[in-house]
Formats: structure tokens, sequence, C-alpha cells
């Protein structure tokens, strides 16, 4: 009798595994993630979830920066992380043979990183060169706008690379001092996709990641949204807009409501907003919506990027799809939103690092694995009503609104409000 595809299992630790085998492929993606991101930073230390990210690969006990890489590298794998609000992940692909090296290089980077001087200065260097590239680009940083904007004064509103004047001055026991609170292993899931074993994965991670510090968390401070109004004059050829609402967060039980009501505003060529503000009026080059949700709180949000003389018109044609889709959706509507999320979700359940990463996730988020037929009922059963009302509900709340370039002829929040109560 063969195994189930997904396990899971928790070490006396508090250490969660969790894999799928896929059958047919010939690679693993192993990856481990932490519950823990940019919001469970203090003030002082805002910007060392993604500090930490930078320096996992720059030498540990065993491996210094370039044995890191080429150990990766000469069995043709691939190394990489990332960090968000709520989380960060270390992760890798490679072939099945390689399954163990890939549990060694990512839980002695983060069992036995060395934070050597040298590297964590020149890393310094390599952060504050990201945060000047991405001040450098509208398009990019308007969103940190938006979200400092949209919760204000607190950890959920900072950025995620951190200021430069954070990043310059922080020490490095503001790193380690982070990593011992947050990275132990019950606020880390260790996940694996592909052609795994289970039992084999497990033995890995116990045996690899058994130097994890016992951590004691903080819990993070409640999201606490305000909403509100962030301007940037710039001499720019487009202005870079997001509008915005608080919307749901996970868990919630209208969150498949709200993937299609993003997916019908502003989630692909077919969308309201991309048919009437890009193809009929030639308005924008870029426009879409999005859904994010987080552990207390979540937002909703439209991008555009226009022209100044353009911009006049952007404003109120988006208001009336935000108020048309209140009471006037059809079923062909819902119908084709229904079937780009279905197809979406089977499309990432044939890829190993979508896949490892959406087991880990759902542990984290939910507590269990969600069994993909439970995701597509939960689609099928969503409703014209369901939709319009909760479009009603969101986009008579407080709006956040974020401009960068020559935005005089976007209309201010006070506006918004008004032709969106109309």
């Amino acid at each position: 009798m063969s195994e189930e595809p997904i396990r899971v299992t928790r070490l006396d630790s508090g250490l969660t595994i969790v894999t799928e085998a896929m059958p047919r492929v010939e690679t693993i993606s192993f990856g481990a993630y932490i519950a823990a991101g940019t919001r469970h930073e203090t003030a002082a230390e805002n910007g060392a979830s993604h500090f930490l990210e930078h320096m996992a690969f720059k030498g540990t006990t065993k491996r210094d920066a370039a044995a890191i890489a080429r150990e990766m590298e000469d069995v043709g794998g691939q190394m990489n992380a990332y960090t968000a609000r709520e989380n960060t992940a270390y992760y890798c692909k490679v072939l099945k043979e390689d399954v163990a090296l890939a549990a060694d290089i990512i839980g002695d980077i983060l069992c036995h990183s060395t934070f050597i001087p040298e590297e964590l200065e020149r890393e310094r260097g390599v952060i504050l060169q990201e945060i000047g590239q991405a001040n450098d680009t509208p398009d990019d940083i308007v969103f940190d706008h938006f979200q400092s904007t949209a919760y204000a004064t607190q950890p959920m509103g900072r950025p995620t690379l951190g200021t430069e004047d954070i990043i310059k001055a922080m020490p490095r026991d503001a790193l380690t001092g982070y990593m011992r609170r947050n990275y132990g292993p019950a606020n880390m899931v260790v996940a694996a996709a592909g052609a795994v074993q289970h039992n084999d994965v497990v033995e890995l991670a116990r045996r690899h990641f058994a130097d994890l510090p016992i951590a004691s968390p903080d819990s993070a401070e409640a999201a606490r949204y305000s909403g509100g109004e962030f301007r940037e004059a710039r001499d720019l050829d487009q202005v870079h807009l997001v509008l915005g609402f608080e919307a749901l967060p996970f868990r919630h039980q209208h969150s498949h409501a709200l993937m299609l009501l993003s997916t019908i505003l502003g989630g692909g060529m077919s969308s309201r907003l991309f048919q009437e503000i890009r193809e009929k009026r030639g308005l924008v080059y870029s426009i879409y919506s999005y859904a994010q949700p987080f552990e207390d709180s979540g937002l909703f949000a439209i991008y555009a990027g226009t022209g100044e003389k353009e911009a006049a018109e952007l404003v109120p044609v988006t208001l009336h799809e935000l108020r048309r889709v209140q009471y006037d959706i059809t079923a062909d509507e819902l119908a084709r939103a229904k079937a780009q999320l279905r197809a979406s979700l089977l499309m990432s359940l044939e890829s190993t690092g979508s896949r490892c990463e959406q087991l880990a996730r759902q542990l984290q988020v939910h507590g269990r694995v969600i069994p993909t037929e439970e995701t597509k009922a939960k689609i099928a059963a969503v409703t014209i009503d369901d939709v319009q009302g909760l479009a009603a509900k969101l986009f008579r709340g407080t709006p956040t609104l974020a401009t960068m370039g020559p935005a005089d002829q976007v209309p201010g929040l006070a506006h918004i409000v008004e032709k969106l109560a109309a």
C-alpha cells in the first residue's frame, strides 16, 4: 500500500515537517518557513528580517559564503529566500538524489550562521543599494507608501527593507537577537515537495535542524487599519497610483468571494478595469487589482500607472467600476472568474516550489493542509450576492490613496469617499 501523498510530522522540539509526494517528477523543492517577518520587528530593528535573509548565505561555522553557493550549484541546484510582512522563507530546488544536501545547507544557515563582521558590513552596503534602487523605482516604492499609509505608525506599515538610517545603524546583536527570538522550531515549518520520501525528510530535518534556538517569539502587535492619503510629487512621465481599502484576514468565511471580486475587477485581460480603462479608453499600460490577507487584517487595492493628462479621467472611471460591481455582476463574469481561480489553483499544484510553499503556509495560517477539493468546493459555492455584498462593504469603507509623480489631476480622499458613497 503506497503512502499518502501529503504527510505531516511534528517533532518533540515543536518543529513541523510536511511533505507531498508528487509522482513523475525528478526534483524536490525543500524549504524552511518561519512565521515571522516585518511586523514582528521593533521600530529600532525594522529591516532585520530582510537583513537576516541576506546574511544567512554569508557563512556558517562549516561553510563560507563561496562554499554555500558552490555546493548547491555543483549539483545544479537553485537556492533563494524571501521576506514578507508575516513570514520569511529559505528554500532550494534540487534533483531528488540531492535532498540530503538541501537539508544540510538550509539547516546549516539557520542554525550555524556566523555573522562575520566583514560580511555583515559588506551586506549592509548591498541592502542600502537595494533600498536606493527601490526608492528610484516608483512603481515599486509606491506600494510601501500605500502600506505605511493604510497602517500608519505601527509594525504592519513599516517597509520590509527597513530604512537607510536604521540599516546603517543596525548592530550585529540586533540580528542575532531577532533570530534567537523568532527562529525556533515551534515557529518554523520544514516543507518538501516532489520526489520525496516522508520518513527520509523527517530524519534529515531531525539531524540538520537540531540546533535551532529555543525561541520565545513575541506576539505581533495587532494591525490597526487607518487609511489616509500619501502624495509625492516627482518629475516622472507617469502617475503611479494605488487606491485601496481594508479587506479580509486569512480564515475569513468570505475569503474566496474576495478573490473572485479581485478577479472580476482587475484580475486579467478580461477584467472590468483592464477592458474599460486600457482596452476601451487607452488610459493606462498597466492596471490591476489584488487582495492581500494578513493574520488579523487585509487589503484590497488597485494599481494603475497613467499619464498626467489621463489621470483626470482614470479615477472617475475606476470609481464608477467600484460602484457598479456592488450591484451588477453577471453570471458569465462570475463563472469566468471561478474558472480562472480553479485553473490557477490546479496549475500551482504542478510546481514543486509552489506546492512546498503552500503546504507550509497553510499549516502556519490554518493549522492544517487544506485539501484541493475543499478549496474548489468553496470557490464553486460563492454566489453573485456574496461578491456584490462584499464589494458594498469594502468600497464604502475608508480608502487609502498613494500617488507618486505628477498627480495634480488625481482627486483627493474626500472626493473619493463622496463618490463611492453616492
